[in-house]
């Protein structure tokens, strides 16, 4: 009788060990917005994420970015101005999975509806006045969450979701945003659907937003401008 509930807890032990071990197996987060395995790695131009330097030959400066503090210009349509502070910038951002912006809005200047696809983004204001949200995804109701912020204030914007900021003030305003990649994508909704290169096929848009043809390609000849 001992021996088999040693047995038995043998067993448990390791079906609990295997359970484990499963749970914390996940893919790494992707960095970018593809990656097409090749099998000659003589083929090979791009990795996900960035080659790691010889950490004896690493200095301060790797993990300095300097300049944050300036103002940005937001004289575009938009009237705004993202400032990014990424992996690609500072490099000693690789592999620690956050990232910063910096966001400058003239008054009522927008950072218009856009998604992270790696990235869940909180926002602190600094300056003005901000008119924020986000929307859910189709299976939650596509419900909008907005918020009135002011200097002090905090939101949260969830992973891949569409959000917007609006400075809703007559005067400037800043803000800043921590995003929990080292390099979070940004895909600005607009662009993405009207600008993309080369265009989208007028009828695929034409039913997917149940307008005139006509609409759609106004729209798809509009200079869409980017604030990044």
């Amino acid at each position: 009788m001992q021996i088999m509930k040693a047995k038995y807890l043998v067993t448990a032990v390791a079906l609990l060990a295997l359970a484990c071990s499963l749970a914390s197996a996940y893919d790494p987060s992707p960095l970018q917005d593809f990656c097409v395995a090749v099998k000659d790695p003589a083929s090979a131009l791009f990795v996900n994420g960035k080659f790691c330097k010889d950490p004896k030959l690493a200095s301060a400066n790797d993990f300095f970015f300097s300049g944050l503090n300036v103002p940005r210009d937001t004289s575009n349509p938009l009237g705004s101005n993202v400032t990014a502070v990424n992996v690609d910038n500072l490099a000693g951002l690789n592999t620690l999975g956050i990232s910063l912006a910096r966001v400058d809005f003239a008054p009522y200047g927008l950072n218009p509806p856009h998604t992270h696809p790696r990235a869940t983004e909180f926002l602190v204001v600094l300056e003005g006045t901000l008119y924020v949200g986000f929307v859910t995804s189709n299976g939650d109701g596509n419900r909008l969450f907005t918020k009135m912020l002011y200097p002090g204030d905090v939101f949260v914007f969830p992973i891949g979701l569409i959000h917007f900021q609006l400075n809703v003030g007559k005067t400037n305003a800043v803000a800043f945003a921590g995003l929990s990649s080292q390099n979070p994508g940004v895909i600005t909704i607009a662009n993405a659907v009207f600008g993309s290169d080369p265009k989208i096929n007028p009828d695929v848009l034409t039913k997917a937003f149940q307008v005139d043809k006509n609409l759609v390609k106004y729209l798809q000849k509009q200079f869409w401008s980017d604030n990044n």
